[in-house]
């Protein structure tokens, strides 16, 4: 029988554009027409999210709003500003938690389409290596329920992390009291992440999609001061001191 490698869940972040459609949605709808018109791959290779924040629409509404957007080939992703009992079979699903950025301004008209746009000139001076991830330093302990996320790099819990809390890290998760809850490092990918507490008890550990809960991971290091670290496909515990 061959051994099949172990089920990996992992985070990954994508850059999507927002539409926030605006009563009267008809004459809303019109305007999204003509931009179509003036550049037709505007929406083609894109993530759409729609935001329906604070516009009183019935679910018939909405079903028809995203009807008209797929008539259009606008495919929506998913929706923010909308309570998921609202939804259901044949809606995309909610999204909560987005970050804002810059706005993307639409073409002009007569624009040169992008792959024809003339490209940037290079820069005099190319740092030769990446910047660093920055670190996220936590002085007080997480308590049951928290859940803290930086996927920009490491987490450093000054305090404890109790049962029912959650640390999610994009690069190492460093626990300086005990680690009761659950820590998620190298969430978008990072196969040299690490997670490191003093006193390790935790719930769940994850690194780089690869996960074990507190019965996989057993009780010889229990209650210890330990280091997680993947080898191969395999979570492994080793001591921290000594």
């Amino acid at each position: 029988m061959t051994d099949r490698p172990p089920i990996r869940f992992r985070g990954r972040s994508f850059l999507a554009m927002v539409l926030a459609p605006v009563p009267p949605v008809d004459e809303w709808l019109a305007e999204l027409d003509a931009l179509k018109q003036r550049a037709p791959a505007f929406f083609s290779v894109r993530a759409i999210i729609l935001d329906v924040t604070g516009l009183r629409f019935e679910r018939s509404d909405l079903a028809s709003l995203c009807e008209e957007l797929n008539r259009r080939s606008i495919t929506i992703l998913g929706i923010e500003g909308i309570g998921p009992t609202s939804l259901g079979p044949g809606f995309p699903p909610p999204l909560v938690g987005g970050k804002p950025v810059e706005d993307i301004a639409p073409p002009e008209p007569g624009a040169a389409p992008p792959a024809a746009a003339e490209a940037p000139a290079a820069p005099a001076l190319v740092s030769p290596t990446a910047p660093r991830p920055r670190s996220f330093v936590l002085d007080a302990p997480v308590r049951s329920g928290q859940v803290i996320q930086h996927l920009e790099g490491d987490v450093t819990v000054l305090g404890s992390v109790a049962s029912g809390a959650e640390v999610i890290a994009g690069g190492s998760i460093h626990v300086y009291g005990a680690l009761r809850g659950r820590a998620i490092a190298g969430a978008v990918g990072d196969p040299g992440a690490r997670i490191l507490a003093r006193k390790f008890e935790p719930e769940l550990i994850a690194i780089d999609g690869l996960y074990k809960t507190a019965d996989d991971l057993g009780a010889a290091r229990r209650g210890q001061a330990v280091q997680a670290r993947l080898e191969g496909d395999a979570i492994v515990l080793v001591p921290l001191d000594g």
